[in-house]
């Protein structure tokens, strides 16, 4: 059973930095694709950013490019997100999400609180 478990969100002030994780578990990732998604109140959940387990291939939302950096650490069986120059529309749930093939992403965490506060 795959499980993902975010962590790192908070309250951060504006121009701050957040580095959220995602550890996952119960199975091998080798080959399979991780990625980041918000949602804010009353927003349609949005794509940030994606990662192979092997660490390429990465892709970024517009709106985070440059800012935010996705990463991986096989050995941890662990994504992360750092976020820099944080601003208030960051403010959302950050979820993680496996994707085993080409499709829909498979498994998702329960997300974790981002605040950005101006």
């Amino acid at each position: 059973q795959v499980q993902l478990v975010e962590s790192g969100g908070g309250l951060v002030q504006a121009g701050g930095s957040l580095r959220l994780s995602c550890a996952a578990s119960g199975r091998t990732f080798s080959g399979t694709r991780m990625g980041w998604f918000r949602q804010a109140p009353g927003k349609d959940r949005e794509f940030v950013a994606s990662i192979m387990w092997s660490g390429s291939v990465t892709f970024y939302a517009d709106s985070v490019k440059g800012r935010f950096t996705i990463s991986t650490d096989n050995a941890k069986n662990t994504v992360y997100l750092q976020m820099n120059s944080l601003k208030p529309e960051d403010t959302a749930v950050y979820s993680c999400a496996l994707r085993l093939g080409g499709g829909p992403y498979d498994f998702w965490g329960q997300g974790t609180q981002v605040t950005v506060s101006s």
